[in-house]
């Protein structure tokens, strides 16, 4: 599977917490939830019969 969420970025975010490391399982379950995520926006505007998704689908 393709990684949907870059994980320096997430690295960054979490620089801003004080954090630094990232488990591996973290990163399976945050694409899982991304994928989730894009799958029902992309549903959401199909049932709009819309052809873009848009951030209101989210």
């Amino acid at each position: 599977m393709t990684n949907l969420v870059v994980r320096t970025q997430v690295k960054e975010i979490l620089k801003e917490l004080g954090l630094e490391n990232i488990s591996a399982d973290f990163m399976d379950k945050l694409d899982d939830k991304t994928k989730q995520l894009i799958l029902d926006a992309g549903k959401r505007a199909k049932e709009n019969s819309r052809r873009t998704v848009m951030g209101k689908d989210v």
